[in-house]
């Protein structure tokens, strides 16, 4: 690999896109093979990472699940965003505390959920933020995702001393798969107790392996992006098969041909000599057959 292959952990500030910090990633390391394993919404912050060069390839191999993130809800009004930064479309009174905690395990395992109104979804090649803008949003259908777990619940009450507190706020730290959107669990939370609701602050802690504490803020890419590029290894779905290849294999590897296959499994990650990735393999017979090739020819 050159040495702009690899993979980049990105903490991402609250009102820049996923896209603005692939433009800095791309400005800092001057090359336009940057891509990201997962966008945050712009008011969102937190953990990104982004493949560099050869490594862009390689998004359907990495380990990005579980997803963490820590949020806070606030009750009483929906906004036709779902977050924070749109309008208020509807105002309820507020939930009670005992109400909401008996409806967290309905937001707990496999659950139906409607997209945002706002967000990239696309029904007929059209974005639902596009058709929001323009005043004609899109009927999105819902689909089913995975929330693992509500951990640190905490709920803001008006007053502690009545019998049935209502609940101003709630905070949580939230384990879910790929493609969940937390500001819709907030919508959903909310009407599912008679209430109304919204996402006020959203932070990605993790993503699969990754935590945000071995990421570098987005606004340091200009002096700390190349010394950051980790290997692509790193990344690599834990239930992948390794197997190493010496520098006769890896030659082959790079000019697309098979390879001998002496591990089990129907697909791998082939390792140069000195641990680096060189390819992503899948089996066919008793040989390993390239699919994503990083090994320079």
């Amino acid at each position: 690999m050159s040495e702009a292959d690899g993979l980049l952990l990105v903490d991402k500030p609250a009102g820049r896109t996923s896209h603005d910090v692939v433009d800095l990633a791309r400005r800092a390391l001057r090359t336009r093979k940057v891509g990201h394993a997962g966008t945050l919404d712009p008011f969102a912050t937190g953990l990104l990472v982004l493949l560099v060069g050869r490594a862009t390839r390689l998004a359907p191999f990495l380990d990005a699940e579980p997803k963490v993130y820590e949020a806070t809800f606030r009750f009483g009004a929906d906004t036709d965003s779902d977050d924070a930064t749109g309008a208020v479309s509807r105002v309820a009174p507020l939930p009670s505390e005992s109400a909401l905690r008996a409806a967290l395990p309905q937001f707990t395992g496999t659950i139906m959920q409607r997209p945002p109104t706002v967000s990239a979804k696309q029904v007929g090649g059209v974005r639902a933020h596009a058709a929001a803008r323009i005043g004609t949003p899109l009927d999105l259908t819902p689909v089913a995702v995975r929330v693992f777990a509500w951990d640190d619940v905490v709920i803001s009450a008006e007053s502690r001393t009545a019998e049935s507190p209502t609940a101003e706020t709630l905070t949580a730290r939230i384990t879910c798969a790929g493609g969940t959107y937390i500001r819709a669990l907030a919508r959903d939370l909310a009407r599912a107790v008679g209430s109304a609701g919204h996402c006020v602050a959203l932070r990605r802690t993790r993503i699969g392996a990754f935590g945000i504490a071995d990421a570098i803020p987005a606004l340091e890419l200009a002096e700390r992006a190349q010394a950051a590029l980790r290997s692509p290894v790193d990344g690599l779905d834990p239930s992948l098969t390794r197997e190493s290849i010496d520098a006769d294999a890896c030659s082959a590897i790079a000019h697309g041909r098979a390879v001998p296959a002496r591990s089990p499994g129907a697909r791998a990650a082939l390792l140069g000599p000195e641990g680096a990735l060189v390819a992503i393999a899948e089996r066919q017979g008793d040989l390993w057959h390239p699919t994503v090739v990083l090994a320079h020819a």
